[in-house]
């Protein structure tokens, strides 16, 4: 097989050309064995140039994907290890500043959402039933295994998918095999932003000192 190229003034092509096997003819007595040489291609395709098709192929395929997942995939991420000794200012799903005005103009009352909050864990905001943000963030990491607890809002509660644990909307747990209710971080609005700090106070949910601080 050989490569032939061509140029009509447009676009220069290559073409595969196929040539006759060379061939051994070799007799033994009466009997004839044919010894076939495949001709090997003058031209192997450069490797490089194929890695670099399947990673763009994959990126193709993997874009969409990652977007249509992307406000869930970054609660995913481990915690980093700065932020939980002061306030810090809660990011949404992408990362961006919360701004009070604007969260609240598109998240009702009773909403329950994450953000990304104290020490990188995933914190939700509590929208209350006057439209106004609560005192309170819920942090979503299960006190069971660490699972991140989805809120139902058709249970009115939280509910982890990994074991089963439930706490109801304030984050108090109702149902084991958690132990503790989930922490709280005090959420304030300081020049239009969302801001969440530590909780040391009492649980006012429990009257118990807070576990986590």
């Amino acid at each position: 097989m050989q490569i032939a190229s061509s140029s009509n003034g447009i676009c220069a092509s290559q073409s595969l050309v196929f040539a006759p096997l060379k061939t051994n003819v070799r007799k033994c007595g009466n009997a004839g064995k044919v010894l076939a040489m495949a001709t090997v291609p003058a031209r192997v395709p450069d490797m490089g140039k194929r890695q670099l098709m399947n990673l763009l192929l994959l990126g193709a395929i993997s874009l969409p994907a990652a977007g249509a997942l992307g406000p869930y995939l970054l609660f995913f991420v481990p915690p980093s290890s700065g932020g939980g000794g002061a306030g810090v200012v809660a990011k949404d799903a992408i990362g961006n500043d919360i701004i009070a005005s604007a969260w609240l103009k598109s998240h009702p009352a009773g909403d329950r959402t994450l953000s990304q909050g104290l020490k990188g864990d995933p914190t939700y905001l509590v929208v209350e039933g006057d439209g106004t943000l609560a005192p309170y963030a819920i942090n979503a990491v299960c006190t069971h295994l660490g699972c991140v607890v989805p809120w139902n809002a058709a249970e009115n509660k939280f509910i982890c998918p990994c074991h089963g644990s439930q706490y109801n909307n304030q984050g108090k747990v109702v149902r084991g095999p958690a132990p503790l209710s989930l922490a709280l971080a005090h959420c304030d609005v300081d020049d239009g932003k969302v801001l969440l700090s530590p909780w040391p106070e009492t649980d006012f949910r429990t009257g118990e000192a807070p576990w986590w601080a």
